[in-house]
């Protein structure tokens, strides 16, 4: 019954203006901020079944600057332009039939995501501004958080007179994500948000079409013209801003002729405590100098690892060429980052590494949706077919053919 009431809700958004769809999505920006305390102590519900020392514990948590930050990037999406309507192809044929591709909405996006509340904000103000209905299904850690944001865009969707089923919640249940993925003739997109994990057993048993939003595990190259100060913020921005979201450091690559230096560019990262699984040159290099609790050898699972902790991985290597292989090995096709003064290196790294963000002198940090200027994201693709990277308004939205004529069949 909830996926056949929000495919019908779904119609009815085509029957809203853009400037509408604004107006809703600046009213639910103004209810977060109205209703922070509620928010809070539903998250803080959540928080008190978590121990601190879970790596999702951050993903989980919500602040008031959180809050704000949401209900900013919510306010952002109403300034953007609509994604509908574009004709993205247009000719006349030599018989006069006219054809038009116009961008419109999927339909209904289901999206299944672990311990990030922020989510269900996130995706109901590109959804609704895409013309897209919601079916969310988010995990039981978060529960008593989602519950509370959807009650409250619920709340704000009554106001306009919208039907409150363009978004629903599932039960935290696995039953619930069985039937999302079986969920054939309702919902035209499933998006999976979460670890390996998540995302394997959604590509595994879905019946409906997939986007993969894979899980993170990053590298930087210190290269051997690199700058030393321009490292260490930009490893230490990578690795420490926010260590459980998708686009932070995993293993730090360093030229064998900059290892004197890998004490010097670990320095930030010891006054933030962060555990590093060192290979036998890096750790010779480091030992002395850096913590001997947080230093410990690299062992079979450390490259490869999306650690969400502070926790980071070092390689040793003696070339770009190495490094290249490296990352091929055992990265997952979301973030790369080069730090080096030499451009014919930079250009290397930029065609040879199959991510789909690849940086050179920045942080894997600004992987994000926001941060690119798309007002906020479902999730970042890591996948070839069809979107790749931060996925916003114009990825959720798909095309059809306009044919105008004039009486001509076909011979």
């Amino acid at each position: 019954m909830i996926f056949e009431n929000v495919k019908k809700a779904s119609k009815t958004l085509a029957g809203l203006s853009d400037d509408e769809r604004n107006a809703v999505l600046r009213a639910v920006a103004d209810s977060i901020i109205a209703h922070e305390d509620e928010l809070l102590a539903a998250n803080a519900d959540d928080l008190s079944r978590m121990e601190q020392s879970n790596p999702l514990y951050d993903r989980l948590q919500l602040t008031s600057q959180r809050l704000a930050d949401i209900a900013s990037d919510m306010r952002n999406v109403a300034t953007l332009p609509s994604p509908l309507g574009h004709i993205t192809k247009e000719n006349t044929l030599p018989n006069g039939l006219r054809l038009r591709r116009i961008s419109v909405p999927f339909g209904v996006i289901g999206m299944i995501y672990e311990a990030r509340p922020n989510v269900t904000f996130d995706v109901f103000s590109l959804c609704f501004k895409s013309g897209n209905a919601c079916v969310l299904k988010g995990g039981k850690d978060a529960d008593s958080s989602n519950r509370a944001a959807v009650s409250l865009i619920h709340n704000v969707l009554r106001q306009f007179g919208i039907s409150e089923d363009v978004v629903a919640l599932l039960p935290a249940t696995h039953e619930a994500t069985a039937e999302l993925l079986n969920a054939v003739g309702y919902v035209d997109l499933c998006i999976p948000r979460g670890g390996k994990r998540l995302i394997n057993f959604v590509r595994d048993t879905a019946r409906v079409p997939v986007i993969e939003t894979g899980a993170g595990v990053v590298h930087a190259y210190f290269d051997r013209s690199a700058d030393l100060q321009m490292g260490k913020a930009i490893v230490c921005n990578a690795k420490t801003r926010r260590v459980s979201v998708c686009n932070a450091l995993d293993t730090l690559i360093i030229h064998s002729d900059r290892l004197a230096d890998l004490p010097a560019l670990c320095e930030p990262l010891a006054e933030k405590n962060v555990s590093i699984f060192a290979d036998e040159p890096a750790l010779a290099a480091l030992q002395g100098s850096y913590p001997d609790a947080l230093l410990h050898p690299a062992t079979a699972d450390t490259f490869g690892t999306e650690f969400m902790d502070y926790a980071m991985g070092i390689k040793t290597v003696a070339s770009i060429e190495e490094a290249l292989a490296h990352i091929d090995a055992h990265g997952s096709g979301h973030s790369e980052s080069i730090i080096t003064a030499d451009d014919e290196a930079a250009e290397l790294f930029r065609q040879q590494v199959d991510a789909a963000c690849v940086y050179v002198n920045a942080p894997t940090s600004f992987t994000d949706g926001a941060q690119f200027g798309l007002g906020a994201e479902i999730g970042i693709s890591t996948q070839k077919l069809g979107p790749r990277g931060p996925m916003a308004l114009e990825e959720i939205t798909t095309y059809k053919w306009l044919i105008d004529g004039n009486g001509q069949t076909r011979s």
